[in-house]
């Protein structure tokens, strides 16, 4: 069996691991999910416990399917879901609380306080954030302040903070190495992305000490090693990047100007701006991309809710089986029936920031059918994804020419060419749409000499299908007003 590099890709509704070859390829993949926890309205929660067990058993189940040696594992690359919150006994390696996810909304209070006091200007000048509950920092100050005896023993350097990444490697190399990469520590509020540290003056503003915070390196080097008792062998977790980064990385959006979208739970658009962290005027965010020799930057616009609006028409409204039988039924209409449906369950993100949104289905008649309800759920994934594109193009200052695709929802071909119709582009969606975890692969792989350099790594990208727009304006024009007007309905409703 050829050597190969193992990627963990740990996501909000499972865990996954995929082994892949040096020509980039997929040798096999195992993926499990594992249980959602909603306490409250708002609240979103994972069990820290279950992230890592599920994460461990995909890993061992993909290895055992090839028979792979451990020691032709060159590297362990890691990529994971953003912004949610993890805190742990650091002796134990027991979490103090569930995982607060990215979508959760009980820091919303927290958050307008900040902005009230005249905290917004600085949180974006120094993180290229907007002050919202999506990130870690004011989840991390909900723990320490709500958990009892948890600032005490904050106070005593007893705990560790993480987002899932940093869980991951402290449990992988048994409880060895508290550590993150730029692209995790940039998104929680507390990290300076122009000094690359950690920010005294945040950490104050939010009362956390700085003894919970992991060490910061980069995205593409040695942690530290697996202990051998895991699999077998001592492997290198030599690349960390957050999920957005990892895809961008994945899809080979190296030169200035080239950018990607992600259609997972969420929907996460990033466009590489090279050595410079652009400032945004239109509501995006300012972020690393990753950092290899030297830090790359990008503009990325995050909508709270894609591909779980699909889950939602299977669990929650009992619509389809499968998520697969989503466009099928879509495609049973011609079109949405003037229906549209405003997936804000947790709020808007980019480019509206609006976290006291909520969801909303507007312009159902008796004609409305449950397939005119998933196609309204299909393309406003599409819309949303406009929404960010337009407010990219004023921040950047050039068109979109293409935009590459990936993640699940990629695989829908109806989405896919609505959403090229709508932005009046070509959607070109990759023969690996595992994009993600490819470029934790390609980040771990490069920092143990797996891959020689990012050409080597480019010529590998290859097109599955390229979606050419198909509307006319006259048709296009009508539907995105039509969007615009439901978006006003579900603004601010639990304000």
């Amino acid at each position: 069996m050829a050597e190969a590099v193992l990627a963990l890709d740990q996501g909000t509704t499972s865990s996954r691991a995929i082994l892949f070859d040096h020509a980039g390829k997929i040798i096999a993949k195992a993926q499990k999910e594992f249980p959602q926890y909603y306490p409250k309205p708002g609240w979103v929660e994972h069990d820290p416990e279950e992230i890592w067990s599920s994460q461990l058993g995909v890993a061992q189940e993909v290895i055992a399917k090839t028979h792979l040696d451990a020691k032709d594992i060159k590297a362990i690359g890691i990529t994971n879901q953003r912004e949610t919150t993890i805190i742990w006994n650091r002796k134990t390696g027991k979490p103090l609380y569930n995982a607060i996810v990215w979508q959760d909304r009980r820091t919303a209070g927290l958050i307008e306080s900040l902005k009230k006091a005249g905290h917004a200007e600085l949180f974006q000048k120094k993180t290229g954030l907007v002050l919202d509950a999506y990130f870690s920092g004011s989840k991390i100050k909900w723990l320490l302040d709500t958990v009892e005896g948890a600032r005490e023993q904050a106070e005593n350097g007893d705990l560790a903070f993480g987002t899932v990444d940093s869980w991951l490697i402290y449990n992988l190399t048994d409880k060895q190495v508290h550590a993150t990469d730029v692209t995790n520590a940039s998104r929680t509020l507390l990290f300076n992305i122009h000094d690359l540290c950690w920010d005294d003056e945040l950490l104050n503003l939010l009362d956390i000490p700085k003894s919970l915070l992991p060490e910061v390196k980069s995205s593409s080097e040695v942690f530290g090693e697996t202990s051998g008792q895991l699999y077998g062998a001592h492997i290198p977790i030599a690349g960390v990047a957050g999920d957005q980064h990892a895809a961008t990385f994945g899809q080979t959006c190296f030169a200035k100007g080239q950018g990607k979208n992600t259609y997972g739970t969420g929907c996460f658009m990033m466009l590489n701006t090279g050595n410079t962290a652009v400032p945004s005027h239109n509501n995006l965010l300012t972020t690393t991309a990753w950092q290899r020799k030297t830090t790359t930057y990008a503009l990325e616009g995050s909508v709270f809710i894609a591909g779980a609006v699909v889950q939602w028409l299977r669990d929650g409204l009992g619509i389809i089986k499968n998520s697969q039988d989503v466009e099928a039924l879509a495609q049973s209409v011609p079109d949405n029936g003037d229906v549209y449906l405003v997936p804000a369950f947790a709020g808007l993100g980019a480019p509206h920031w609006d976290q006291f949104a909520r969801g909303t289905i507007a312009g159902l008649t008796r004609g409305s059918t449950s397939a005119h309800i998933a196609r309204a759920a299909l393309e406003s994934i599409a819309y949303q994804s406009y929404d960010v594109v337009k407010a990219m193009e004023k921040d950047s200052g050039f068109a979109l020419k293409e935009l590459r695709v990936d993640g699940g929802a990629s695989s829908n071909d109806l989405l896919m060419q609505f959403q090229a119709d709508i932005l009046g582009v070509p959607v070109v969606r990759p023969q690996i749409t595992e994009t993600t975890a490819l470029g934790a692969a390609y980040l771990a792989g490069l920092a143990v000499g797996f891959w020689k350099d990012e050409e080597e790594i480019a010529k590998q990208w290859q097109i599955d299908k390229r979606f050419e727009p198909q509307m006319r304006p006259d048709q296009r024009e009508p539907l995105i007003t039509g969007w615009q007007k439901a978006l006003t309905r579900a603004k601010g409703w639990a304000d």
